[in-house]
């Protein structure tokens, strides 16, 4: 863990190898680009444990690395009630990750995070689901990463006012 952060932010979804992972990676590469690297830490991680240890989806992967976006160096976790503490964004991308992160949250000793959907930061989405792209075709990661793009643009704009 990056003790200099100001900021951390953990992305959840159900498995970890979809959606989190591009939200992990589209979040990174807005937050290299605006110099804040040093500043904000994060990571993801899904509500399920049978993907832990795995890279993202390769079509996550693929479509993400279309807009430049680069996944393949994550590799899938679970969430531990110790997130938490150590976190100040939790981001589901639906509502059951949101209801399994509240549930989750309450064995939490401190529990410093703002746990909350990810859309909720979106101009275009706020409130909807990021919908789980892994038994369709290509054109649902894409929507995914419309998604993410649109919401990880409203979360760096809030952090970075927080930062200021």
């Amino acid at each position: 863990m990056n003790e200099q952060a100001s900021i951390r932010v953990l992305f959840v979804c159900l498995g970890n190898i979809c959606r989190s992972p591009t939200a992990h990676g589209v979040f990174r590469a807005r937050v290299d680009a605006a110099g804040l690297a040093e500043r904000i830490e994060i990571d993801s991680a899904g509500t399920g444990d049978w993907h832990i240890g795995k890279p993202p989806d390769a079509r996550a992967a693929a479509s993400a690395a279309n807009r430049g976006v680069d996944i393949d160096d994550l590799r899938a976790r679970q969430v531990r009630v110790e997130d938490f503490d150590t976190f100040d964004y939790v981001l589901a991308m639906d509502g059951e990750n949101l209801a399994d992160l509240q549930g989750l949250s309450g064995r939490a000793s401190e529990r410093r995070a703002r746990i909350a959907l990810l859309s909720e930061f979106s101009d275009r989405y706020r409130g909807k689901s990021v919908p789980d792209p892994y038994f369709g075709g290509d054109d649902g990661f894409e929507r995914v990463l419309d998604m993410i793009e649109d919401s990880t643009d409203g979360l760096l704009a809030e952090i970075t006012a927080r930062l200021d």
